[in-house]
């Protein structure tokens, strides 16, 4: 199998096909409409949320069968219909050089999509590269006790401080310093994650309630 490029790709305000009108073509809009894609869906058929984001304007249904023109103008295309018909989205997706996901087929993808877990701005993707999806959903389940949602926050607070530290900085060497010392002053504040006399298969999350609080001000980064 291929060795998969990591990427986090701005789908903001372009247009992405879903092919497909089941449980799992819904999850995959709605994972495009969450980072703000125009998402048009093409089946003959949607879950019933499926068409309230429809009757609610959220997403473009063309409510018929895949045609290869329904891949025009497209920056990313999921195939999620079954084959034969993501047989067909996918060569044409390759004609037109638009990158393609098709569910459960990583031999026909040019991306793969990970198991992410979100905190906030904070995204932690987990891939085993297509083998075993459903191993990838239950490390990242496992990992989620370990980051408490207090990381978005402490995130934000820390790329704000982060904003105004490297507007102080007068060089290049400078700025990186900068943005270094916001981080580690951060992950101060924020403690370990996971306790270090804490043994191997008994991981606990260490609190991180309202530890954005103890982040410096940008006043006291030099």
């Amino acid at each position: 199998m291929p060795a998969y490029f990591p990427l986090f790709v701005d789908l903001e305000g372009h247009r992405c096909l879903v092919v497909g009108g089941g449980p799992v073509a819904e999850r995959k809009a709605r994972a495009l409409l969450d980072c703000d894609a125009r998402v048009v869906v093409v089946s003959p058929r949607l879950t019933p949320a499926l068409a309230s984001l429809a009757a609610a304007g959220r997403i473009e249904h063309r409510a018929r069968t895949f045609r290869a023109s329904d891949v025009r103008g497209c920056r990313l295309i999921v195939a999620a219909a079954g084959d034969p018909v993501d047989r067909a989205v996918v060569a044409a997706a390759r004609r037109r050089r638009v990158l393609v996901n098709a569910v459960d087929r990583p031999a026909w993808c040019d991306v793969i999509v990970p198991s992410v877990l979100r905190r906030g701005a904070l995204q932690i993707a987990v891939s085993t590269g297509g083998r075993s999806p459903a191993l990838a959903r239950e490390i990242r389940r496992r990992l989620e006790p370990l980051f408490g949602r207090e990381l978005g926050a402490l995130v934000e607070r820390a790329g704000r401080e982060r904003a105004l530290a490297l507007v102080r900085a007068r060089t290049a060497v400078g700025r990186a310093r900068a943005g270094e010392r916001v981080a580690r002053r951060a992950l101060a504040a924020a403690g370990n994650l996971v306790p270090a006399d804490q043994p191997a298969g008994g991981l606990r999350p260490t609190p991180l309630k309202n530890v954005y609080e103890k982040v410096p001000s940008a006043s006291a980064v030099r």
